[in-house]
């Protein structure tokens, strides 16, 4: 007379294994994790398997996965590192130094960094850095000459420019906006 319960008569039921559920082998399913991350934006190599290491693919699994894609020319670390210059450069303003630093934190080996970041024509850069200091110039009417200077030297350095360029684009836009630039003269003298 006992009455089975909704839950008693739902355990009661047997299980179907693997039914609806993905059985895929672990490369295959790592391809997959892959090719999500490719469709959505490039990758470098390093990315690639820190993700698949996230999501609990093992080494080698990752490793052969990636070495396909690679073979396939889905994954290059050159073509990464070249697209990623001309757009960081173009768009952030940042200089060399900046731009391998970025490469190499997103896994891509230095010596590939630096050539892509050489890349960069010497007045291409010269010319971005004055465009920088250019924008940010009317910000700094209100401030003194040795402020101004510490500012925009510092805006570039954080963006990767070479300390003598940025000294000397600073000094010729300030000059050209009209401002004194003794002070520059006096730095670089002891540099």
């Amino acid at each position: 007379m006992a009455r089975e319960s909704r839950h008693d008569q739902h355990s009661a039921q047997p299980e179907v294994p693997n039914v609806g559920k993905d059985t895929a082998d672990p490369a295959r399913k790592a391809k997959s994790e892959c090719l999500r991350l490719l469709a959505v934006q490039p990758r470098t190599r390093a990315e690639l398997h820190k993700a698949l290491k996230r999501k609990g693919f093992e080494a080698d699994v990752a490793d052969q996965v990636i070495g396909k894609l690679e073979r396939a020319r889905l994954v290059n670390d050159e073509e990464y590192a070249e697209m990623w210059v001309r757009s960081r450069h173009a768009n952030q303003g940042l200089g060399r130094r900046a731009l391998t630093s970025e490469l190499v934190r997103r896994g891509v080996d230095r010596a590939t960094a630096e050539q892509a970041a050489e890349s960069i024509d010497v007045s291409d850069e010269e010319v971005r850095a004055r465009d920088l200091v250019r924008k940010r110039l009317p910000t700094l009417r209100h401030v003194d000459e040795t402020t101004a200077v510490r500012r925009l030297v510092a805006m570039l350095a954080r963006k990767g420019y070479a300390e003598g360029l940025a000294y000397r684009v600073v000094r010729e836009e300030l000059a050209g906006d009209g401002r004194v630039t003794t002070l520059l003269d006096e730095t670089q003298s002891s540099l």
